[in-house]
């Protein structure tokens, strides 16, 4: 759904707070308070905190599923092109929307049976099945190898991209990028992501060198 300037006000403000301090640990009035909005506008909007959380969910996962939907129905490019745009929409998504997938990373370590949870196992599950819907077209076609465990596929794709941003002031400073603007820093570590994983995929589900 489409977003007014003031709701998607609040879903910033939920998002950094959520990552911040945690589902529980953000409360309505702190959230209310960093949207600069009173409480009961919040109610009003999204009904409950928990639906706030489904808000933000929804829009920060919604075009990542348009574009895999895309993909499958594109038959200009090959199906290694798909995996690759896939790829960069993935890196591009997850070092634009860090704070996002800290909430993800955060909730998924608690390991309780919340709706947090149940948003988290249906977005994974959804994503799983247009992936697999991809994989399993190129396997079709002769263009992938068979017996690909997708599942640790993408398991490999999410955690790399995971520990490097994780973990990206250590490789900045490890590889003696100091010097780099952060913009200029971003843009390095999208492209040396992007490039690794590239040729990582093309090994694990191609018979190419």
């Amino acid at each position: 759904m489409e977003y007014s300037e003031k709701q998607l006000a609040i879903i910033n403000a939920a998002e950094k707070l959520f990552a911040l301090r945690g589902f529980d640990g953000a409360s309505v009035r702190d959230i209310a308070h960093e949207a600069d909005v009173n409480v009961a506008m919040i109610s009003y909007y999204f009904g409950s905190k928990e639906k706030l959380m489904e808000a933000v969910f929804e829009e920060r996962t919604n075009n990542i599923r348009l574009k895999v939907e895309n993909l499958l129905q594109n038959e200009g490019i090959s199906h290694l092109q798909k995996v690759n745009i896939l790829i960069d929409d993935y890196v591009d998504k997850f070092i634009h929307q860090q704070e996002f997938h800290k909430i993800m990373i955060r909730e998924q370590m608690i390991e309780k049976d919340t709706p947090i949870a149940g948003l988290i196992h249906e977005l994974k599950k959804k994503n799983l099945e247009s992936i697999t819907k991809l994989i399993e077209d190129g396997q079709a076609s002769g263009s992938f190898k068979k017996n690909i465990d997708i599942v640790l596929m993408m398991t490999t794709l999410v955690g790399t991209v995971c520990q490097m941003i994780t973990s990206q002031h250590f490789y900045r400073k490890v590889n003696k990028l100091e010097y780099m603007t952060e913009i200029e820093f971003q843009k390095h570590m999208r492209k040396t992501l992007s490039v690794h994983l590239k040729n990582l995929f093309k090994q694990i589900l191609t018979n190419e060198a």
